[in-house]
């Protein structure tokens, strides 16, 4: 493994482990929060493309703050952060949008939350790194619990389109996952998720003023389970709390607890999400769908189990990335 992403447990894991789970938390209510906002005549680019510049805009400073005037690191890291913005900020957050807007936001996070098995084959494929057999083992269970989670085999109706937009949000994690994993290059994780939200937000932007993205928005009142609230009540909660406020809380908390142990703690935003689905929402799997997703969340686990343990004497570094944003 890579000093970004480092498994070095400090001694506040009393104070690491509330903030990793306000985190997951915090991930977790966005689909929700979007869901209304796409109901109510939003389309999901333009709720993505909100929420993106509302946590750039946030993060703007401490991003500033953090690189000390060293905007050669920027420079030389452009390419990664590139990818970081174009890639692992906006592309998944738009598809995972697409993906909650024509299935529930639960089994649309549990579809993503496979993105550990994809980051197995591709380094199994790119690079003939051979997975554990516990990893093929968790890779299996959480196979059988997307066919069970999908209600496949009892003939249901399946949304095809949810299905693919999810799977390309995993697609998206991944690469998270992937860019995380590098060796340290000297760029401090929050300017790499500042300058990616602002790239991001950027390119979202011209995406739709060109026509590619379609772009759609109402300042109409957003109707939720429990009432109506005005238009930027949910676009400040997705911007402010589940992304600005989401990755502070999740770089503070795998400072504290180390990489692998936060990547666990991290599994709570699935709760989180199927919790807000139900609060915002109404949504709620029925009794083989929530059998499916544990199941997937077991075998993430397993897959996880099955990686092999970094050093556990590394140097410390000033800040490390651990969790995925949605």
């Amino acid at each position: 493994m890579s000093k970004v992403a480092n498994d070095i447990v400090a001694p506040g894991v009393r104070f690491g482990l509330p903030l990793a789970i306000g985190a997951a938390f915090a991930f977790g209510m966005s689909g929700a929060w979007a869901r209304g906002l796409i109901d109510a005549g939003w389309t999901p680019g333009a709720a993505v493309t909100a929420r993106v510049w509302v946590a750039a805009l946030v993060l703007l400073v401490p991003t500033i703050i953090s690189l000390r005037g060293r905007w050669g690191v920027l420079r030389k890291n452009a390419g990664m952060v590139a990818a970081y913005g174009l890639l692992a900020v906006s592309a998944t957050q738009l598809c995972y949008f697409q993906a909650v807007a024509v299935m529930d936001v639960g089994l649309a996070l549990l579809i993503e939350y496979t993105a550990p098995i994809a980051v197995i084959l591709w380094l199994w494929i790119r690079r003939g790194e051979r997975p554990s057999r516990r990893s093929v083992i968790g890779a299996a269970i959480a196979f059988v619990g997307l066919v069970l989670m999908l209600d496949i085999i009892t003939g249901a109706e399946v949304n095809v389109a949810g299905i693919l937009w999810a799977l390309a949000a995993m697609v998206g994690a991944a690469t998270y996952f992937l860019l995380s994993a590098k060796a340290d290059t000297g760029l401090p994780p929050i300017a790499l998720a500042g300058g990616g939200l602002l790239l991001g937000a950027v390119a979202l932007t011209i995406a739709g003023l060109v026509g590619i993205l379609p772009i759609a928005w109402t300042t109409d009142d957003i109707t939720y389970r429990f009432g109506t609230v005005p238009w930027f009540v949910p676009v400040l909660a997705i911007g402010l709390i589940a992304t600005a406020l989401a990755y502070v809380l999740g770089i503070a908390s795998t400072r504290m607890l180390g990489s692998r142990l936060a990547s666990f703690v991290a599994l709570s935003e699935v709760v989180a999400a199927l919790l807000f689905g139900w609060l915002l929402l109404g949504q709620l799997p029925d009794l083989l769908q929530a059998l499916g997703g544990a199941l997937v969340l077991v075998g993430v686990v397993v897959v996880k189990l099955g990686e092999p343990r970094p050093a556990e004497f590394v140097e410390p570094i000033p800040d490390a990335v651990g969790v995925p944003q949605r």
